[in-house]
């Protein structure tokens, strides 16, 4: 059976009648039993998924399919699916079943998708390496001793793999673009407000963004297309009309392109990675566009003040899960009190325990205006310099990651150095602009490494134009 890395190819295929929905679902998922090794699933839909592709077989031959008919997907366990488990990776939700399905999820099926599975991912997709999850540790389909990145590190290492042909993530600070980058895929972030987050569990609600993770920029277009728009259900999305991003060309203009010199003069940058960008830069150069290096002098405070709103927000988020209304409650209780203390004390991880104590915290009386209001004002003066340098230039490029994936439990005593793995994607998230990740060559250890692309809000097209011809050139 072909593997498929391409819908173009899947549609092609079908079309010449070459194979079915039905035999490429039953080849995904003897591809998902040969990798169990991997974890990237924790739930897979076997007899669900071969009659949905019976249904869009039969659609195919009455001409009346959607169009990602053929298109096979998995789905971060983050996501709801109506009467279908979803945990966020965590004990907290041990056996609950969506009583709805995300409005991400729902425009899939009517655009005939198939859906394969749930997706591990880091326990309420707070992590940078897939390890924070009660499901075990995603591994790097590369080198099976790296993670796969976090927190969508299951959907990243499900595409690379050929587990599914897509999948749909969260992002947050980074947590579709840096597991793209790990694992040598292409991982899109949109605008924020571009794409409802109603049935997303929610992390940091200012900040999360459902997206894709495939293998070429023209399936993140595509997908994008499908799940982006106005929702009823959602108050904060954009009414904005939805472009056609599958059919987003660029245009012969030369393009103005901006680097943060911080970022490539970083002491933390892997010198590999470094080379890799200077020498595209040159590439652009070469090719007539125009970039420039710039300075951004807010660098040392992204982390920081995405730490201290996203962790404030967790903390308001997650006090829902309590062990009364539903998922995990606790044996040793006696009264009202043990209840709440001892289920979440249980069934929440350390990490997830960490982040809602720091959010308590910078919330608490005479902390609030400390941290909580000093960092949304710092995060306004990073959005106005965003938007300040999107005036002068079409898109901002930068490594995605820091390094190349790291060893499966490495342990840091002080857990900010790996807080520190979002420095170079946590921008996009405080200013709502929409960025991409897309491999650009492998380092001497034979690992993947990711250019990363932002643009100005609402700019999609021409972000997915561009990265197109970049990810082309290679």
């Amino acid at each position: 059976m072909t593997t498929f890395r391409s819908f173009n190819e899947v549609q092609n295929a079908l079309s010449f009648s070459n194979t079915t929905c039905v035999e490429i679902t039953n080849s995904y998922l003897n591809t998902i039993a040969q990798n169990q090794h991997l974890n990237a699933f924790v739930e897979v839909y076997t007899d669900e998924a071969m009659s949905q592709a019976l249904a869009v077989d039969d659609k195919l031959k009455m001409g009346t399919a959607g169009k990602l008919a053929g298109m096979v997907i998995g789905i971060k366990d983050n996501l709801c699916y109506q009467n279908h488990k979803v945990s966020a990776s965590s004990k907290i939700l041990d056996g609950f079943e969506s009583l709805f399905s995300a409005t991400v999820i729902e425009k899939l099926l009517a655009e005939d998708a198939i859906i394969i599975g749930r997706l591990n991912c880091d326990e309420f997709a707070m992590g940078s390496a897939n390890e924070n999850t009660i499901y075990g540790t995603v591994k790097n389909p590369i080198d099976n001793k790296k993670v796969a990145g976090g927190s969508s590190g299951g959907s990243a290492a499900a595409v690379a793999v050929g587990l599914c042909l897509a999948t749909l993530g969260s992002d947050t600070g980074g947590s579709i673009r840096q597991p793209a980058a790990f694992c040598g895929v292409v991982g899109l972030k949109p605008t924020y407000a571009r794409v409802s987050r109603y049935g997303l569990i929610a992390y940091a609600s200012s900040f999360d963004q459902i997206g894709p993770l495939t293998n070429t920029v023209d399936d993140a277009a595509l997908l994008l297309e499908v799940i982006a728009g106005a929702d009823e259900f959602d108050s904060t999305v954009s009414t904005r009309k939805v472009e056609e991003y599958s059919k987003a060309k660029l245009d012969n203009n030369p393009k103005r392109i901006a680097y943060i010199k911080e970022c490539l003069e970083s002491k933390g940058l892997d010198p590999e990675i470094k080379q890799l960008i200077e020498t595209k830069i040159e590439d652009l150069k070469a090719e007539g566009h125009t970039v420039e290096p710039i300075s951004f002098p807010y660098l040392d405070y992204l982390v920081p003040t995405y730490y201290v709103i996203t962790t404030a927000e967790a903390s308001s988020n997650l006090a829902r899960f309590d062990g009364v209304h539903y998922g995990y409650r606790s044996e040793n209780i006696t009264d009202l009190e043990s209840t709440y203390i001892n289920s979440r004390t249980e069934g929440f991880g350390e990490e997830v325990k960490r982040r809602i104590m720091l959010g308590t915290f910078v919330l608490s009386s005479g902390y609030h205006d400390a941290y909580f209001t000093k960092a949304q004002k710092i995060r306004r003066l990073i959005q106005d310099k965003t938007n300040e340098m999107f005036e002068n230039f079409d898109f901002v490029i930068s490594p995605t990651t820091p390094h190349t994936p790291f060893d499966i439990g490495t342990k840091h005593t002080d857990p900010t150095v790996m807080y520190l793995e979002d420095i170079f994607t946590v921008q996009a998230n405080l200013a709502g602009n929409p960025a991409i990740s897309i491999p650009i060559g492998n380092h001497s250890n034979g690992l993947p490494v990711g250019l990363h692309i932002m643009a100005n809000h609402f700019e999609e097209s021409d972000l997915l134009a561009f990265s197109k011809y970049l990810h082309k050139q290679g």
